[in-house]
């Protein structure tokens, strides 16, 4: 038997699985909270939960991870050093900067000479006042000379990481291919760190077997490989899930939804592959050349913050302890939710929703502010006060003899210093009697609060909860489905009314139905229940295998590897029927007589560049696919080939199998 390890860091648990590669068979997994200060505890924490006895005998490790796509989105990041080569594209996120004169037009030719003075005076002045340089030339998809240059020139003299425009994308557009190069550069530091830190808690638990990442689109590579375009790796964790699902199911073309605690990543998969966004995805705001899952985070999860505002239930995707998870960890949770229960619970008028404070929403501290960050006495206080056990902001006012509104609890809890315990749709589950893993007393003495507060029965109270969850759910899957047919936009107010008369089948003075003609896929731990609810609500066919709690993980050792290499084939001059052929490639260009030789040569180079790509990343057995796209343009009253994209993908499995066992 062949064994491998998947591993997934998700926003709330670290997912862990061995699998028996040649049946497919999961033999062993398990779960431990994720730790973001420092992702090697929630992986150390998954792996010793595994069968000891296979570990040793494990080929090969996979791991998707939500570091890159963490650190674009909150805008963490090392200090990156831009040239811009022949045009200037601005700073974009870069510490450092200069445009200097070079670049290449359409056909490769250089426009003007390199300016290495200019590029080597600017090297000496940012000396150590930069972690990774980006160097990004105009037309260097056609001709990446000047960015190999000033790459060699970098190295010599910096020694730090070095990343060019053309490694990452080949396709035109020079602002968003100098921008995806930025982005790269910056995540450089962060990912050897976390390689590193993950081979260290390899070393530890005897696992001497490669490194794998998972992709966003998908497959997976190297370490090596990972250590140079950690950008690749941006939404791993929601691919790897859509991958886990077609392999516990065997459904080809679904919808997905993976329920974590902190959001519901929904996509689609058709013939067992996740859609792509081709043109690159969007990060933040941000626009890429990086091929990732169409997969759209809808804010709702297992953890997602519940409480009543002047008589009224909400739903916001702040993310909170679960109380039937904290009174777990601390038992005196349970204590101080009997007494809240038990007290007459007054509705109060509305307030910002930042600003209510509830006697069963207690806080943890999960951190300390730096000194030379200023924080209240009173916070300070508070601080060390929620580090010895979860407490209510007005139980730490009184003591301390001030007002909630001066702890500075919004300030704490959005840094991060502070972690928020309240009521969730896992407590609704456990209040409900359908979930039972941890405490279900502490979500009855929440629920029985809330009801409270909002002037209705227990029982009317956690109706409502469910109803609000499942319209939620829908609403976030049609927005999806709806934007695969017509394009992103938003839902208007009617639109959104129809989807949630649907989901919760009825409505004043009329009704309506929707019904989904493709199956729907549940990943996650609550995915049983609240993915069931959608897919009664729109009568689709509904999967939920019992492995599906690490679905995500068993997706990451489920992938490929896999290199894909671009390579443009054009007229050399569009006037002249009888034109030459330009071929651009990664490592240069080719002039060839006509079309068919231009195609003959696109398709050899770009074999041997994907299948070395791939051969690197630790693939054997590799096959290759090849297709490719025309763009046309009108010309003297015909359509010409103004170019054509050739695609060539080198596929395999990772060789420590041994290619018996493929």
């Amino acid at each position: 038997m062949v064994f491998g390890m998947g591993i997934d860091t998700g926003g709330t648990s670290t997912d862990a699985v061995i699998v028996d590669l040649e049946s497919g068979e999961i033999l062993s997994k398990s779960k431990s909270p994720t730790t973001p200060e420092d992702l090697c505890v929630g992986i150390r924490g998954a792996i010793s939960f595994l069968d000891r006895a296979l570990l040793k005998n494990i080929s090969v490790v996979s791991l998707s991870s939500t570091l890159a796509t963490n650190a674009v989105v909150e805008g963490k990041g090392c200090r990156v050093g831009l040239i811009c080569v022949g045009f200037d594209a601005g700073k974009s996120d870069a510490e450092e900067y200069i445009s200097i004169a070079g670049g290449h037009n359409v056909h490769g030719v250089a426009e003007k000479d390199l300016d290495t003075d200019s590029a080597l005076k600017f090297m000496e002045r940012i000396r150590g006042k930069v972690d990774s340089m980006a160097v990004s030339s105009f037309m260097s998809v056609r001709n990446p000379e000047h960015e190999l240059r000033l790459k060699d020139m970098a190295a010599e003299i910096l020694g730090i990481p070095v990343v060019c425009g053309h490694e990452l994308s080949s396709k035109l557009g020079f602002k968003i291919r100098t921008a995806t190069c930025v982005m790269n550069a910056s995540l450089i530091p962060m990912m050897e760190n976390l390689i590193d830190s993950v081979k260290t808690v390899m070393k530890e638990s005897g696992i001497s077997a490669p490194l794998m990442m998972v992709r966003g689109n998908g497959t997976i590579m190297g370490e090596s490989m990972a250590r140079e375009k950690p950008i690749e790796t941006i939404m791993s964790g929601p691919t790897a899930s859509m991958i886990g699902a077609v392999k516990l199911t065997g459904q080809k073309d679904a919808a997905v939804m993976d329920m974590g605690g902190t959001t519901t990543d929904i996509g689609i998969i058709r013939d067992g592959k996740p859609a792509l966004t081709q043109e690159g995805m969007t990060v933040a705001g941000k626009k890429t050349h990086i091929p990732a899952a169409k997969v759209t985070a809808a804010g709702i999860g297992g953890d997602s913050r519940i409480f009543v505002n002047g008589g009224k239930i909400s739903l916001r995707s702040t993310r909170a302890i679960p109380l039937c998870v904290a009174a777990i960890r601390w038992p005196a949770v349970l204590d101080i939710l009997i007494k809240a229960s038990s007290s007459d619970a007054k509705q109060d008028p509305r307030y910002p929703d930042d600003m209510v404070f509830l006697d069963t929403e207690l806080f943890t501290a999960v951190g300390t502010p730096p000194e030379t960050m200023y924080v209240s006495p009173e916070g300070r206080e508070f601080l060390r006060m929620a580090s010895e056990c979860p407490i209510s902001p007005a139980a730490a006012a009184q003591e301390i003899g001030t007002s909630p509104t001066l702890l500075g609890i919004r300030g704490l809890e959005t840094r991060g210093f502070i972690q928020r315990v309240a009521f969730t749709p896992t407590d609704v589950l456990h209040a409900d009697g359908t979930y039972s893993e941890f405490d279900r007393d502490a979500s009855l003495m929440g629920a029985r609060y809330l009801a409270k507060k909002c002037g209705k029965s227990v029982g009317a109270f956690i109706s409502q909860c469910r109803d609000m969850i499942k319209a939620k759910l829908c609403t976030e899957l049609m927005k999806v489905l709806l934007a695969d047919q017509f394009g992103d936009r938003e839902l208007d107010l009617y639109s959104s009314g129809l989807i949630t008369r649907a989901a919760l089948g009825r409505g004043d003075g009329f009704e309506c139905t929707l019904r989904l003609k493709m199956p729907l896929v549940g990943i996650g731990a609550p995915a049983s229940t609240y993915v069931r609810w959608v897919g009664d609500a729109f009568g689709a066919e509904t999967y939920v295998d019992p492995d599906s709690d690490v679905g995500n993980a068993l997706g990451a050792i489920a992938s490929s590897i896999a290199e894909t290499v671009e390579i443009i084939v054009s007229p050399a001059d569009l006037d002249s029927p009888n034109s030459e052929f330009e071929v651009f490639t990664p490592e240069g260009k080719d002039v060839c007589i006509d079309l068919d030789e231009a195609m003959r040569v696109a398709e050899r180079i770009g074999k041997i560049i994907a299948g070395n790509r791939a051969k690197e990343s630790g693939a054997c057995c590799i096959a290759y696919e090849v297709s490719s796209s025309d763009r046309f343009m009108g010309l003297r009253g015909m359509d010409i080939l103004v170019e054509r994209i050739v695609t060539v993908t080198a596929a395999g499995k990772p060789s420590m199998f041994g290619a018996e066992n493929l």
